[in-house]
């Protein structure tokens, strides 16, 4: 095992900021139930209520939109199983015959997995490819969308790729259409300017882990009017919407997080933009016939995803592991699968070029010189493995 350890897996899941560690240590004494009505619970949901106006901050929303989860999966589950209760319910939302689902061949497993669970229910599901680059092809969107559309959902940013829609048009079409839209945007909050009510949103997802804070907490935000059921029924927290005792260390988690991202974004996207760039350029200029992967431009300042024809992903991840460097194939979530990346599939890329990709995500802690040791480190690591690959190595168009 390398004694150097650079840690490229900033979009699996991220350390805890100081700050953050700080604000959860102080938080261990705020012991108080939320839901109690003497001095330690009023403590509590004051702090609570804190937190919820620093989300609402970071994403241009007024607090009262903000509702807590345990995070993303738990989020966007929620908000499908809410969209098949009121296609069931009498009337539907807005008028009857409103039962299908509309989302992307690249989202999250849980979106997919989530749609997938709706159509055995007798949903129907409308699946909109991408271009190349990842990009939703919006002509196919256009076509999709009709009377019958109760839901729209689409990634902000995605994971694996970077590549960023564009979520205002998108959810302008379908308010056109009459559908409810929602955009998962954990990869999005505190990388790049989110504003939830000027996307035009009804509902977006956040994850504390992917921005500094904690694992088990999240938000969703419900925009005013927007209809939704309780995640969890029991007692009154979060109006209703999730029962439960508050997290508050986790919570309060969150807040600190949001409240850093905020105050850091610019920063945060000039030193990863120029990071990513130096690896990006290195790389090229280093490694022959390799495909950078997701939109040139559209794409999150600190994801760049690479295929290397001829070298097998996982192959590649145990070398670079043993030399130090931590970076994955694509989605954590997806990482017991040995299929090709869905993503990256869906791009048009093949099968075995597919397999031989590499996301590098960076973080606050990437510095230069980590970049530079992989500069070193990667290609003699590539070179070996294509020369003891007995597959032809693919030919780039």
């Amino acid at each position: 095992m390398a004694e150097k350890r650079i840690y490229v897996d900033y979009n699996a899941t991220t350390p805890l900021k100081e700050g953050v560690k700080a604000a959860m240590i102080g938080a261990l004494d705020i012991f108080g139930n939320a839901s109690s009505l003497h001095g330690s619970g009023r403590l509590a949901r004051a702090r609570i209520e804190e937190a919820r106006a620093a989300v609402g901050l970071l994403l241009g929303s007024p607090a009262k939109t903000i509702v807590f989860s345990s995070g993303g999966s738990e989020s966007n589950n929620a908000l499908f199983a809410a969209m098949r209760s009121l296609a069931s319910g009498p009337g539907g939302p807005r008028k009857e015959g409103r039962r299908e689902f509309v989302t992307t061949s690249i989202e999250h497993p849980c979106v997919l997995n989530s749609a997938g669970y709706a159509e055995k229910l007798g949903f129907d599901v409308r699946i909109i490819p991408v271009d190349e680059y990842g990009k939703v092809k919006m002509d196919a969107l256009k076509a999709a969308l009709s009377e019958k559309t109760l839901f729209v959902s689409v990634m902000m940013a995605n994971n694996e790729i970077g590549t960023i829609q564009d979520i205002k048009e998108i959810a302008r079409l379908a308010k056109e259409a009459g559908a409810f839209t929602h955009t998962d945007a954990v990869q999005a909050v505190g990388k790049i300017p989110v504003n939830a009510v000027d996307l035009g949103v009804d509902y977006l997802t956040v994850s504390a882990h992917k921005m500094y804070g904690p694992k088990g907490v999240g938000a969703l935000y419900i925009k005013e009017g927007a209809p939704f059921s309780p995640f969890i029924h029991g007692g009154h927290q979060e109006n209703g919407l999730r029962a439960g005792t508050y997290n508050n260390t986790g919570i309060l988690g969150l807040g600190e997080a949001a409240a850093l991202a905020a105050r850091d974004l610019c920063e945060y996207q000039q030193k990863t933009s120029a990071l990513k760039k130096r690896l990006k350029d290195g790389l090229s200029a280093s490694i022959p016939s390799i495909k950078i992967n997701g939109h040139p431009v559209d794409t999150l300042p600190n994801t760049l995803n690479v295929s290397f024809p001829g070298a097998e992903g996982e192959a590649i991840l145990i070398h670079m592991d043993m030399a130090g460097i931590e970076a994955s194939t694509g989605s954590a979530c997806a990482s017991g699968s040995l299929e090709p990346s869905h993503v990256l599939l869906a791009t048009g890329v093949g099968p075995e070029v597919a397999h031989g990709s590499i996301r590098f995500s960076l973080g606050w802690e990437t510095g230069e010189e980590d970049v530079e040791y992989i500069l070193k480190t990667l290609p003699p690591i590539i070179e070996k493995l294509r020369a003891m690959s007995t597959i032809e190595q693919p030919k780039l168009s």
